[in-house]
């Protein structure tokens, strides 16, 4: 079991210690990513070792490429006498299912060292070992270069989407229509009828805030969605799952932001910072959010959604001018944003083009994630079979020897 020594002894470079490794933050694919050093660690686990996660995500597995320290989220397994290393990394991934019954915490899983040394693995004699670990590794290297092939779709199906979207709301549907610089370099040329404004000439922008938990009034038998900044992770917010008093809502100076508001998240150092969402209910805030209330006659709600989404490198950016440490919107700053604002029915449609155009890219994703769940599917699968024997992978081999030699033949 990994132990955490006293933060004095963390260096940051490895020529002052060993690499240490808290838990699965540090996991790579197969071996770990370290991110700082130990000077004197008291827990080692050597080349070789397996390390398992013995802390939310329970069950996580790396193999150490070197000598590491190991901190109280790891353990580190060494397999012993009449069993393959390469074995034992696959019989672990079909064990490790067995601690979804044992792992207790109210914070987060967690299991003991003794649940870990209590699994039930496989056991085959030296020559089968190595038949199934050869076969595993060939055949989920496999399936793993299939599943590295969608992700990368994944990521070139949202490139695309966000590049439809940018141009549409940057320089509309029309490609002959003449443009102009609109000044601003997030925005570049926009069409030359095109007008600019400040956002908060166009909408009304406000930020909210977080009633006390102590206070029974401010929530129990609430009724008033609150919603905080997790929801900007979403396109469109259709239901919450907190919920506030009249009276929370009335002493704490909690608005009550309309439907077909757009939120957006205004701090924090992660990616909510800068990313917006269509409200679809009536509901409150809190102080991580600020709204956007379009005047109906100026600007659609959703053509606001997608400029802002268009935006999200340049909000960032704003946002951090005072440091990397400030990680802040402020509502002025909102409020200042300048967009474009084609006439109202130009805006819905380009928010219809967007719609159909974003609809065919989603169905594609939609199916290329199914594909990603069924081939991962596919390799617990084929790792359970084959280190519980239900595949005879010498046959296997078998068959594979011949086809290659009836390839080199012909």
């Amino acid at each position: 079991m990994g132990q955490s020594p006293p933060s004095a002894e963390y260096v940051s470079s490895p020529e002052e210690g060993l690499p240490f490794l808290q838990g699965t933050a540090d996991f790579g694919a197969v071996t770990p990513v370290p991110k700082v050093y130990c000077a004197s660690p008291t827990k080692i686990a050597n080349a070789g070792d397996v390390l398992f996660s013995v802390r939310a995500p329970v069950g996580e597995l790396n193999i150490a490429d070197q000598e590491v320290g190991i901190g109280r989220g790891l353990c580190a397994v060494r397999v012993g006498a009449g069993w393959l290393p390469r074995f034992g990394w696959w019989a672990l991934h079909e064990a490790r299912h067995q601690l979804n019954y044992v792992s207790t915490g109210s914070t987060y899983e967690a299991v003991a060292t003794e649940d870990v040394a209590n699994l039930l693995v496989e056991h085959a004699a030296i020559n089968e070992q190595r038949a199934i670990a050869d076969y595993l590794d060939r055949e989920t290297a496999r399936l793993d270069a299939l599943v590295a092939a969608k992700e990368r779709v994944l990521g070139l199906l949202a490139e695309k989407r966000r590049a439809l979207i940018t141009r549409a709301v940057t320089r509309g549907l029309d490609p002959r229509a003449p443009l102009r610089d609109s000044g601003i370099p997030w925005l570049g040329e926009i069409p030359a009828h095109w007008e600019l404004w400040k956002l908060g000439h166009v909408a009304s922008i406000g930020n909210g805030s977080t009633p006390g938990r102590e206070n029974a009034d401010y929530w129990q038998d609430g009724t008033i969605p609150w919603l905080n900044s997790a929801v900007v992770n979403q396109e469109e917010v259709k239901e919450a799952d907190q919920f506030v008093t009249a009276t929370a809502r009335r002493e704490c100076h909690l608005p009550l932001v309309k439907a077909g508001s757009v939120l957006v998240g205004i701090t924090g150092q992660g990616k909510t910072r800068g990313q917006a969402v269509l409200l679809s209910i009536d509901a409150t805030i809190n102080q991580h959010l600020a709204f956007m209330t379009p005047n109906p006659s100026r600007m659609a709600s959703w053509f606001l959604r997608w400029i802002v989404f268009a935006a999200y490198e340049f909000l960032r950016s704003i946002s951090d001018d005072a440091g990397g440490t400030k990680g802040a919107l402020t509502c002025e700053e909102v409020a200042n944003f300048r967009v474009p604002v084609p006439a109202i029915g130009e805006q819905e449609a380009i928010v219809a083009y967007i719609k159909g155009a974003t609809a065919k890219l989603d169905a594609v994703r939609d199916a290329t994630e199914r594909t990603i769940v069924l081939l991962k599917e596919r390799r617990a699968a084929l790792i359970a079979a084959a280190v519980t024997g239900q595949i005879d992978v010498r046959q296997h081999a078998k068959r594979q020897g011949a086809s290659h030699a009836s390839a080199a033949l012909s």
